[in-house]
């Protein structure tokens, strides 16, 4: 099998997030692999292995789009296991929103499918900034793939895949044919950690950089150009204000649900 592993590079949600320029896009200095792109890449690993690993042809290609930086988040995968990356750079990408980022992957995964066909692209069930699950519907749509989305198990026999997607009270299972786009919830598996040996293994495995001019995409079509929505303004999250201290003098119960009359809250 041919999978290829969409994976983000994300700010850390340990820090304060911060937009950045007359855009407002998102500042990226301290970013990190999106860990819901980790349970993408662990179920391609695990298709993957269960049909002999690389040494039996298959491949799992992590493909990034971003900076300089987002060559990092390609780095994890390898470590993690995935036999190759992709990282999909150019200036001209600043900016895009998830109509103009599906445009580009989408061209991207075209090229990577030059030659040998992709069977499987895989997704996790959304970024953890942006955090829209647009861009997996949309990949499909360019593609002319079928697609799966929020998929909580999956699995592969042919040319078939099978997936159950959970909701509140009930479950379905879905079947799709083979190439299709597939997102992937939290709830499939629990993504590995890299070892030694996969963090030394990776030092040794390919990283392809591509331009918007390597896939056939116009500069014009991406970036802020060719964005269908746009940030007009923004500003940082005010500071909390101080709590209300309720000392029990024998009347706490009274002094709470008066406060939560108050605020409406009964």
């Amino acid at each position: 099998m041919k999978i290829i592993v969409l994976v983000k590079h994300v700010p850390d949600a340990q820090f304060d997030r911060h937009l950045t320029g007359e855009g407002y896009t998102t500042d990226r200095n301290e970013s990190i692999l999106s860990e819901l792109d980790e349970y993408a890449l662990e179920a391609a690993l695990q298709l993957a292995e269960a049909r002999g690993g690389a040494k039996a042809g298959n491949q799992v290609i992590a493909l990034s789009m971003g900076a300089s930086g987002a060559v990092n988040a390609v780095k994890k995968s390898l470590q993690m296991g995935a036999t190759e990356g992709v990282h999909l750079t150019d200036s001209a990408l600043a900016g895009s929103d998830a109509a103009a980022t599906s445009l580009a992957l989408a061209a991207a995964i075209r090229h990577i499918g030059t030659g040998a066909p992709v069977d499987l692209v895989l997704t996790g069930m959304a970024s953890t900034d942006g955090e829209t699950s647009l861009v997996p519907a949309q990949l499909a749509e360019r593609l002319g793939l079928p697609q799966v989305t929020f998929a909580s198990s999956l699995t592969v026999d042919g040319g078939r895949l099978t997936a159950r997607r959970d909701a509140d009270t009930y479950s379905e299972t879905v079947e799709a044919t083979l190439p299709a786009v597939v997102s992937v919830t939290d709830q499939i598996n629990e993504p590995r950690y890299p070892n030694f040996k996969g963090i030394i293994a990776a030092k040794r495995k390919s990283i392809t950089t591509l331009s918007l001019a390597d896939i056939g995409v116009d500069p014009a079509h991406v970036g802020h150009a060719g964005s269908w929505t746009t940030v007009t303004a923004a500003e940082e999250r005010p500071p909390r204000t101080a709590g209300t201290i309720i000392t029990d003098e024998g009347d706490a119960g009274i002094k709470l649900v008066d406060f939560l009359a108050a605020q409406k809250l009964l």
